[in-house]
């Protein structure tokens, strides 16, 4: 009787034992994906910084996904006083937001030496731990085009979507043939349009990304950026992943290799909106920018000029 107990009792442990390995290989076939951001809820909310550690074999990067609000700089701030984040990796997914407030965010990330690229952070458990990697799938719309300007070096990685368009006022994007504007506003919009112009061309942008932006009024889809316009607008400096992300290894790993960052390069579309009495750079919340419609699903802002 005492036997059979035992033998009982290791039966059941063998199917305990079994089940664990079939879950295991259910989540590692699966990709077993546990994002660290980059969700389409996600990228419809305020920016939020987050750090992803990529060990032994890579350094890590942030993570930075959702709309950039009057708000982003002084969280980011508050972000990088928990690390050192000089000459960090930087990877957007995100459908736009404030002018102003982009370009202040982006200064700041020139000092710091920060590179940038666009992607979905993931997290992946493995037999050896959990396993980072870069997902190209992802958006960078509107502003969050000119944050990725911002990095000392940018790389795009084929299968992510840069797209851009015009700056309009924030209250009246969602029905811009419609509505009336006054010469303040039209004030305003030409004021902001040269600051993203000297931002541009401080952060070694090209023309080109204003003309192509310019040109794509709040009415239109979104521009997206072919690879050879991603080279001409400067917005792409490498098409070496490990430039940006050093120590990351290539795409093609099986799960049982060791840490993973994978990437790789391609072209955008944009639009853009602006409001707000004039001020010091340093503290203004005038322009926003429109949310692309389709791809991202991310909700416009009604009435709202810090986007």
């Amino acid at each position: 009787m005492k036997q059979v107990g035992s033998l009982f009792s290791r039966g059941w442990t063998v199917v305990y034992a079994g089940l664990l390995c079939l879950a295991l290989a259910l989540v590692l076939g699966q990709g077993g994906i546990a994002r660290a951001g980059g969700s389409l809820e996600a990228r419809k909310q305020p920016m939020r910084f987050n750090w992803v550690d990529c060990q032994p074999d890579c350094r890590g990067w942030v993570s930075a996904v959702g709309v950039i609000t009057a708000d982003s700089p002084g969280e980011f701030e508050d972000f990088a006083r928990r690390r050192p984040l000089e000459g960090a990796t930087i990877v957007l997914d995100s459908s736009g937001g404030s002018v102003n407030d982009a370009i202040l965010l982006g200064r700041r990330w020139r000092q710091l030496d920060i590179r940038t690229t666009v992607g979905i952070s993931v997290e992946s458990p493995t037999t050896h731990g959990i396993q980072a990697r870069v997902a190209p799938d992802a958006y960078c719309e509107s502003m969050c085009v000119f944050l990725l300007l911002a990095g000392k070096s940018r790389y795009v990685p084929e299968g992510a979507h840069v797209r851009v368009h015009q700056i309009w006022m924030g209250d009246r994007a969602d029905d811009a043939k419609a509505a009336s504007y006054t010469a303040q506003d039209m004030m305003i919009v030409e004021r902001d349009i040269g600051r993203l112009a000297k931002y541009t061309f401080d952060m070694g942008g090209a023309g080109d990304l204003l003309s192509l932006a310019l040109n794509v009024p709040p009415w239109e889809d979104l521009h997206e950026l072919s690879s050879a316009e991603l080279r001409t607008t400067h917005l792409s400096t490498t098409e070496i992943m490990a430039e940006v992300l050093p120590g990351a290894v290539g795409p093609a790993l099986s799960h049982q290799e060791t840490p993973v960052a994978e990437l790789s390069s391609k072209p955008v579309q944009d639009r853009m909106v602006s409001q707000g009495a004039p001020q010091a750079e340093a503290s203004l919340k005038s322009t926003r920018t429109a949310d692309a419609a389709a791809p991202t699903g991310a909700a416009p802002l009604a009435n709202n000029a810090d986007r």
